[in-house]
């Protein structure tokens, strides 16, 4: 196995369907937005195994002082491969000197994000208006 990991803006929307639509994203419902909003972020992180798509990430940021990660996705027979973190780590780079650096996690994503260096918020909640169907 020969995984690259790269800042990359040219991945096709039927690649990034097909991982969406394997972790069960609803975002997948919404290809058209999806595809664009993943190709509007700042930085846009794939994982690659040879041409195959199995990993993404993303980053929204106000330049200076935060940075968001929305999403961060592998495709599930590459989890637990050391990928995600792999692509969290060229954020984690990129983004060093940041003020604050962003997410939200839940269930198994946790304790992944804990690994990484990311810590519950003191006492804040997570909170959304939230468009999708699954919750």
């Amino acid at each position: 196995m020969n995984i690259i990991i790269k800042e990359t803006k040219g991945i096709k929307k039927k690649d990034i369907l097909s991982l969406y639509q394997a972790n069960d994203w609803s975002s997948a419902q919404k290809p058209d937005a999806l595809y664009n909003a993943l190709m509007n972020s700042d930085t846009l992180v794939s994982a690659w195994d040879g041409s195959a798509l199995i990993g993404i990430g993303n980053a929204i940021t106000d330049g200076y002082l935060v940075v968001y990660y929305p999403h961060l996705l592998v495709l599930p027979n590459y989890q637990g491969q050391g990928v995600g973190k792999k692509i969290m780590e060229v954020f984690r780079e990129k983004y060093a000197g940041f003020h604050q650096q962003i997410l939200v996690a839940e269930g198994p994503a946790v304790n992944f994000y804990e690994h990484c260096g990311f810590q519950q918020a003191g006492e804040t909640r997570a909170m959304w208006i939230y468009q999708g169907e699954d919750q």
